[in-house]
């Protein structure tokens, strides 16, 4: 059934659609500004069996420390505008959000470690923003959130981050400044035992929250389980009970000890336990997120007989980093992995986020360029091809009197595969996917008899810029012959 304010025009402005959200406080219908030429936007009401001076108080002030914070992190949502109907009814216009709760995206589950180390990051960047504090009256003022949870949370598909997070409504928010506490206010399962109590708050009442919810995040379970889910139970389970370690929960995991022992302080009793700053938590899942591979746990799936099994190429390719040596720009160059007992051929490659997208779902097509004087150098031409117009050329040279260069051609001759690692332009430094390739057996042949020759050539360092130049020539003269014959290959499939 339609929504009774369903075409209704707001201050001759904001056409509403239907409602997208109910909470506590209102309703947030979705909304077409006619002004902006039908740009859709979200508008919250303040319900009208809350209407007193003191709630329109405080959902002016959402509206107005949203405005502030949204202006400083995109990490928050934005407000737009303020205003009242003609009933003399308050509402605030926000962006528009299309996408999940970070209760949704969890579903009860444990989440992967690269999606809560980013959710997190940003998480805690719109956190820390709310800390850092709003000017009012020219005066800077921190703000406490008071309701951190997952239904708080959304996350948005976004083309440059690919999972854009924001933190959501600050009805309840408390300005630092507020001369006295206002008693309990937040959702019981993830306050602070200093909130239960009503008492006087700072930033680390969020800190609480945020340890909770992380434990959730990581194990898809809550810490603590109160004998009554009520005021008096949950009450009862922040001051006195302990939170479940990580062993005990259902689900088998196999964490950093330093995770593990961020979160725990997070949920410290006291205030005083806890990390000062959501700077410093911030700071110390970077540390754990960039720590060596081998002190990260590789991802363990399970078999079709329930037995453990250990990871995949693919599995190891993925939990890749972009090199700290290595420019944000987008390069092409080879790098070689462990898995089990052997190494893996990788392209490790930084596209544009639409370019991946855009390509992700094809074969890499290898083509291979050698010259073995004055300096033995391959050219390996990484080919990604949608259709005449939509291709990626992506050429990498291999020094074969280099150990690089050489044990990277040995490996190509003996397994006749490689992975492509790409990694996105406008994203963080994990790598976003894999596409694996295969080199035909005429061209392995070729690889060969390219490898013994640069075997039998004395090392000539002084020629090599001689030698790429060569083949960059003979590059250019290669493309349109091997466009068109992608092309026919393609056709013909």
């Amino acid at each position: 059934m339609r929504d009774e304010h369903y075409g209704r025009l707001l201050v001759q402005r904001y056409q509403l659609l239907e409602i997208a959200g109910k909470g506590s406080m209102g309703q947030v219908y979705q909304a077409k500004d006619t002004l902006l030429g039908g740009v859709i936007v979200a508008v919250k009401f303040l319900s009208r069996s809350k209407m007193t001076q003191r709630v329109r108080d405080r959902f002016m002030r959402e509206a107005t420390i949203s405005a502030l914070l949204g202006e400083k992190s995109i990490h928050i949502v934005k407000v737009r505008d303020y205003g009242v109907d003609d009933e003399e009814m308050p509402f605030y216009v926000m962006e528009y959000l299309k996408g999940d709760s970070l209760k949704e995206v969890m579903q009860n589950k444990p989440m992967p470690l690269p999606k809560f180390f980013s959710f997190m990051r940003q998480i805690c960047l719109g956190l820390q923003c709310a800390h850092d504090g709003i000017e009012i009256d020219g005066n800077v003022t921190q703000v406490v959130h008071r309701d951190i949870k997952p239904s708080n949370i959304i996350v948005i598909k976004d083309a440059t981050l690919g999972e854009l997070v924001k933190v959501l409504d600050f009805g309840i928010a408390l300005l630092k400044s507020d001369e006295s506490p206002t008693g309990f206010m937040g959702t019981p399962a993830y306050c602070s035992p200093e909130q239960m109590d009503g008492k006087t708050l700072d930033n680390r009442a969020d800190i609480y929250s945020l340890g909770i919810m992380m434990f959730q995040m990581l194990t898809g379970e809550l810490p603590l389980k109160p004998k009554a889910s009520s005021f008096e139970g949950w009450f009862q389970s922040h001051h006195y009970q302990t939170p479940k370690s990580f062993s005990e929960v259902k689900a088998k995991l196999n964490l950093p000890q330093a995770l593990m022992d961020v979160v725990n302080q997070c949920m410290a009793k006291t205030a005083e336990q806890r990390p000062l700053r959501v700077t410093d938590v911030l700071k110390v899942l970077e540390q754990i997120e960039q720590a060596p591979a081998q002190l990260l746990p590789p991802p363990i799936k399970k078999g079709n007989s329930g037995e453990l099994t250990p990871p995949t190429a693919d599995d190891i390719c993925r939990q890749s980093t972009w090199p700290k040596d290595k420019p944000r720009a987008e390069i092409v160059f080879p790098q070689l992995i462990k898995h089990e007992n052997t190494e893996l051929v990788t392209m490790w490659i930084m596209l544009s986020r639409n370019d991946i997208e855009k390509y992700q779902n094809n074969k890499p097509h290898s083509q291979f360029l050698f010259v073995g004087s004055p300096h033995p150098m391959l050219l390996w031409l990484t080919t990604l091809y949608k259709d005449e117009q939509q291709h990626r050329m992506l050429p990498c040279y291999l020094d074969l009197k280099k150990p690089i260069g050489e044990k990277t051609l040995k490996i190509l001759t003996q397994t006749s595969a490689y992975r492509l690692v790409l990694f996105a332009l406008e994203g963080d430094e994990r790598c976003v996917c894999t596409i694996e390739g295969k080199i035909p057996a005429k061209k392995v042949q070729l690889l060969k008899e390219w490898l013994v020759e640069s075997q039998n050539t004395p090392t000539t360092h002084g020629q090599i810029k001689e030698s790429k130049r060569s083949l960059k020539e003979e590059l250019e003269a290669l493309k349109p012959k091997l466009v068109a014959s992608l092309q026919r290959q393609i056709s013909r499939k």
